[in-house]
């Protein structure tokens, strides 16, 4: 996994501090309440496996506020508002496991969950707010988690940055050059910086000289080619992190990491593709079948209500386009009145729309006039994609993903959108919980392949438990 050195570190601090923490919450527990003064901060061997298990659960919580974004964990005020919500969200989860599990140290008493938000609070406050940032920019004065960054492109963006980081040497970046297919090898950029090396010479200028982290600049690329350079960058066993105007739906939909105030969003790949491929096919099979069972009674019910109210069949099948441009079966709940055929004026107004530049659309492009009542019911709560479970069920679709399109849509992708069909397309997804029905063509394909370069069970994961809001208060929905 490509993650820099900063957040390892940060990251194993949490856990001492969830440690100690822990350790120290048991002992007074011990004196309180089971009124033990001697052995009080021994634990015996289901205390040590709650130990380890809760501080997993605290630490994937931090990660999902962002506490190992460097432009979160370098603050004060922000971080310890983060630390707090995120404890008060790890305590309630516990709490809600215990209570099924039957741990006694927590469902017998409230004592020792009081006890231990209080301490793991102030803990983080003199530990991590206080003394570990205060170590961790001493250690950037020995370089240990200094990185070395070439910054691709030569524009505005580019020299803005460089900039920034030079005069303002906080978060461990050295900016070692810049790379560049215009400007020749040699040319000044800004100070000392200079044109070290061409895009197509990456592997060549990795040879040369030691750098661990690429920033992609550019100004004026389109998506092709910038997709082309990320996808160059990405071969080369570095972090590789895109400032461009291209993903500026990243930035204003989902917190991204900044250096000097400046958006810097992340590509690498964090997984191993292959053994993801296994664990997310595992997880997608019981999880399609473990929903199918559970909401089988939901699917009569809606199933006789369509029959009753509307004629045509109850399961509306469409040919989708999958993984690589294949072809499968689509299912859903049909919520609109049956025509022979195809929807021309929908295929016309898609078209349009796809091929549109307005920032200010909608992702859905629909035939309004052909829903019936109950399928704007079913629409709205997301209830017409509950038959989508049988194609995750047969692998042609997955919990997460991006969404599968039409055949003419497809017909009229460019070369760049087609990459989002890389990965086999899902029930929900980035897109769905972030800007559901927000935002255009264009953009809705950037955040699908922000997906693709970061995908992985915990985004998944994420994903899914967003859903569940998203669908509960028909957002976006239509």
């Amino acid at each position: 996994m490509k993650y820099p050195g900063y957040k390892y570190f940060y990251a194993a601090t949490d856990f001492l501090i969830l440690s100690l923490s822990f350790i120290i919450s048991n002992g007074l527990y011990n004196i309180l309440y089971r009124s033990k003064p001697f052995g009080i901060f021994f634990l015996n061997p289901e205390e040590v496996a709650l130990l380890i298990a809760s501080n997993i659960v605290f630490i994937l919580i931090f990660q999902f506020f962002h506490l190992y974004k460097i432009n979160v964990f370098l603050t004060r005020s922000a971080q310890m508002i983060t630390i707090i919500k995120s404890l008060l969200y790890g305590v309630f989860f516990i709490i809600v496991i215990s209570f099924f599990l039957k741990i006694p140290i927590i469902s017998d008493s409230r004592l020792f969950i009081a006890i231990y938000f209080h301490i793991a609070a102030a803990l983080m406050f003199l530990l991590r707010v206080m003394l570990i940032s205060y170590i961790y920019k001493k250690l950037l004065g020995n370089n240990l988690f200094r990185r070395r960054v070439v910054i691709i492109g030569t524009g505005k963006t580019a020299l803005i940055l460089a900039q920034k980081i030079s005069f303002e040497d906080s978060i461990g970046v050295e900016v070692v050059g810049f790379a560049d297919d215009i400007l020749p090898c040699g040319s000044r950029i800004f100070r000392n910086l200079r044109v070290i090396s061409g895009i197509n010479d990456l592997e060549l200028l990795k040879e040369k000289i030691n750098f661990n982290e690429i920033i992609i600049c550019m100004d004026r690329a389109d998506h092709d080619h910038l997709l082309k350079i990320m996808d160059r960058c990405m071969k080369l066993n570095v972090i590789v992190k895109v400032a461009s105007g291209l993903f500026g739906i990243i930035q204003e939909k989902i917190f991204s990491e900044q250096y000097h105030n400046i958006p810097v969003i992340d590509i690498s790949n964090k997984i191993h593709f292959g053994l993801y491929a296994i664990v997310k096919r595992i997880i997608d099979f019981f999880g399609a079948l473990s929903g199918l069972l559970i909401f089988s009674p939901f699917f009569l019910v809606i199933g006789l209500i369509i029959k009753l109210s509307s004629k045509g069949p109850v399961i509306f099948r469409q040919v989708r386009i999958g993984k690589d441009g294949n072809k499968f079966d689509f299912y859903k709940f049909r919520s609109m009145k049956v025509i022979d055929g195809e929807d021309t004026a929908r295929a016309s107004d898609m078209i349009n729309f796809m091929k549109s530049k307005n920032k200010n659309g909608s992702s859905k492009i629909i035939n309004e006039s052909r829903i019936t009542g109950v399928g704007k019911f079913l629409r709205k709560y997301s209830l017409d994609e509950m038959p989508q479970l049988f194609n995750v069920l047969k692998g042609d679709m997955s919990l997460v993903g991006p969404r599968p399109c039409l055949p003419y849509e497809y017909e009229h992708y460019d070369s760049w959108q087609k990459r989002r069909l890389s990965v086999l397309p899902g029930c929900t997804g980035l897109w769905q919980v972030t800007a559901r029905s927000e935002v255009n063509f264009n953009d809705s394909v950037v955040i699908d392949l922000y997906y693709i370069s970061n995908i992985s069970p915990w985004l998944d994961l994420q994903l899914i438990l967003k859903t569940v809001p998203v669908m509960l208060f028909a957002r976006g929905g239509k």
